[in-house]
């Protein structure tokens, strides 16, 4: 399907989705310099680099030469402090994308945990009421094993009850869920 232009933005202009996509790429590529920043691959070549350069610029005649070792290697120095100047915020990018993954996790862990508490008041409040509901029934009092008895037939009765809608015909292969019990 075809997508209208849109009216409210002058052409040539990137829409709000193209930015964001944009924008992600760019975090992603953002997170890929930090990661390889913090190799021991990394440090290997920039080392090596540093190392080939100074050797060159000490071991080669002065025609070979660019950048002089009376100046303190000027041009290594900038090119160094060039490459810091773009690293760090690089790096301050990838741990912000990071921190807002991790606000993202945390809330979706919190919502978890909530409805794991409510799950688990829900069961604990059913089987308070199993108990009270067999204690109706019976004159003896309700004990651990008779709740687990009890518990066990009503899942094997479920438990059938599965299977036998399973096997019947009128369900179609594909509206049947799960594996079988």
């Amino acid at each position: 399907m075809a997508r209208s232009p849109r009216l409210d933005a002058p052409l040539g202009r990137g829409t709000t989705r193209q930015r964001s996509t944009s924008r992600d790429r760019f975090g992603r590529f953002t997170e890929w310099v930090a990661r390889a920043m913090g190799t021991p691959a990394f440090l290997l070549i920039l080392t090596l680099f540093c190392v080939l350069w100074i050797v060159w610029n000490t071991l080669m005649p002065d025609h070979l030469r660019f950048d002089d070792a009376a100046l303190g290697f000027t041009a290594l120095t900038l090119m160094l402090s060039l490459q810091a100047s773009y690293a760090a915020p690089l790096i301050l990018l990838a741990q912000n994308r990071q921190d807002d993954r991790d606000r993202v996790q945390i809330e979706q862990d919190r919502q978890r945990a909530e409805r794991n508490l409510a799950d688990t008041e829900y069961l604990a409040r059913e089987i308070v009421a199993l108990r009270m509901s067999l204690e109706e029934r019976n004159t003896q009092a309700v004990t651990r094993d008779v709740l687990r008895q009890e518990l066990k037939s009503l899942l094997a009765e479920l438990e059938h009850d599965d299977r036998a809608q399973d096997r019947s015909p009128d369900r179609s292969p594909d509206k049947k869920s799960g594996s079988p019990a």
